[in-house]
């Protein structure tokens, strides 16, 4: 049975989305910063085509499912700050939105072997790949701002 898969698949789709808009969010608000600008808007491009990978998964996987159940979606992302401190904010707000999708990535794919579904594997390693590499850049980018944001004033 695959009932949970799906409010998993439903919960992931949903998450790439989030941190799409989210992306956008912070390259708009810190479009000051060149590479915050270029690679948070290139950030969520990837995010977007992650959604759209999943998206014929959701659908073969929802077919019998019943309504997902309350509380699924979580909410990490209440918008973005200003200044140095509101930039560093802003980048670990979006690792943990992030590592969430890292987590969610982990647990469909785990799925997909248990019910050996090839293409949704092959979905999951690559963008599961692609996740990890969003997580390094915003971790390297939160240790280059930390000192400008936590020891010069704005």
């Amino acid at each position: 049975m695959t009932v949970h898969l799906a409010h998993y698949l439903g919960l992931l789709h949903r998450a790439q989305l989030t941190l799409a808009d989210a992306f956008r969010q912070v390259a708009a608000a810190h479009g000051d910063e060149p590479d915050i600008d270029l690679l948070c808007r290139q950030q969520a491009e990837r995010c977007d085509d992650h959604a759209a990978r999943l998206e014929p998964f959701a659908r073969r996987y929802a077919e019998d499912a019943p309504e997902e159940p309350e509380r699924l979606h979580s909410e990490l992302f209440r918008g973005t700050r200003t200044g140095g401190i509101g930039l560093l904010r802003d980048l670990q707000d979006l690792y943990l939105m992030a590592a969430e999708c890292d987590v969610c990535w982990t647990v469909v794919g785990q799925a997909a072997r248990g019910v050996r579904d090839r293409d949704l594997i092959e979905v999951v390693t690559s963008c599961d790949a692609e996740t990890a590499i969003q997580l390094a850049w915003l971790r390297t980018r939160m240790k280059a701002a930390a000192p400008q944001a936590l020891v010069v004033a704005d």
